[in-house]
């Protein structure tokens, strides 16, 4: 018996599939709000851009002692943050989204400030500032899609993983200089 019940949810699984194929990998079992979604998907990718743009500025501009030590750890974060811009912005796609990398309004919906510093001790505190910033906005998306969209949960958990990464990357170059 529970065999034949469970061709019947075959078959309307099967059923279900059929529908809407224009929405590719959304099914009708899709929980979360979409719009939603890929608009705090499109926050997150204008954040993540303006990090790159900041980690790019800060690698190039640079100076001092600790330059080339402090300007190296700039350049693989802003290429970390590159890829997360585009894991978000793929998985936008996937959600039927557009992905928004229009220059006119990236640091308005950034959740980040694109900040130069002025000195090497003053660029790694705005760097710092951004990661914890962008921490806390991937905590909130984790906790406002629950369970309702595991696979966008599991990406920003990714991010975040890293973004802390980067976090204490930067509190330990921090303490290694001296104050401004």
């Amino acid at each position: 018996m529970s065999k034949k019940s469970s061709l019947t949810e075959t078959k309307l699984m099967r059923r279900e599939a059929r529908k809407h194929l224009e929405q590719g990998a959304v099914t009708s079992s899709y929980e979360a709000d979409r719009t939603e979604v890929i608009r705090m998907l499109n926050q997150a990718l204008a954040t993540e851009l303006v990090c790159v743009l900041r980690y790019r500025s800060h690698h190039f501009m640079a100076r001092g002692i600790h330059s080339r030590t402090v300007g190296a750890e700039f350049l693989a974060h802003a290429n970390e943050e590159l890829g997360h811009a585009d894991s978000l912005a793929t998985r936008i796609v996937q959600l039927g989204g557009v992905p928004d990398f229009s220059p006119q309004s990236l640091e308005g919906r950034s959740h980040a400030e694109y900040t130069t510093g002025t000195t090497l001790t003053g660029m790694i505190r705005e760097n710092l500032v951004a990661e914890r910033i962008a921490i806390q906005a991937y905590r909130e998306g984790i906790r406002f899609l629950g369970t309702q969209d595991s696979t966008t949960s599991d990406l920003l958990k990714q991010i975040l993983s890293m973004e802390e990464e980067h976090a204490d990357d930067l509190a330990s170059l921090l303490s290694g200089m001296p104050e401004d």
